[in-house]
């Protein structure tokens, strides 16, 4: 059903992420798909990493690392944003369409006062994305 299972991943927060994680290696090892890990940050040092390149090869560690522990095929990809914090659901919405991914598995978190003013990425990117979306809590 599933081939290219794409899940949004902040390396910074990887920690909070198991549930999500633990979901799309386990659908990828049902549908034997492809678990692409997206990251996106900024071509300015940040907390995570101090370049892109360093942020790309972070990216394709923790992918090999994820796929290893899972038994799945696993690609990261780091993808490089000017401000992450304005352009993250439209790079993960393009993502999307340029991994060939036809799932989405995200991590959210419980909805607060705050989501009715500013909309939570993964309610955008269900909202918005052509493929299906699972938002995991």
């Amino acid at each position: 059903m599933f081939n290219r299972i794409m899940v949004p991943v902040d390396l910074a927060h990887a920690d909070q992420l198991d549930r999500a994680l633990q979901c799309a290696a386990d659908l990828a090892a049902h549908y034997k798909a492809t678990v692409v890990y997206v990251g996106v940050a900024a071509a300015t040092p940040g907390s995570v990493a101090h370049t892109p390149e360093e942020f790309a090869r972070k990216m394709a560690a923790f992918a090999a690392s994820q796929g290893e522990t899972a038994g799945v095929a696993a690609e990261g990809l780091a993808l490089t944003s000017h401000d992450p914090a304005t352009d993250l659901d439209p790079t993960l919405l393009k993502a999307v369409d340029d991994t060939g991914a036809d799932l989405v598995v995200m991590a959210s978190h419980v909805p607060n006062l705050t989501d009715y003013v500013w909309p939570s990425n993964g309610g955008t990117i269900a909202r918005k994305a052509k493929v299906s979306v699972m938002v995991v809590r």
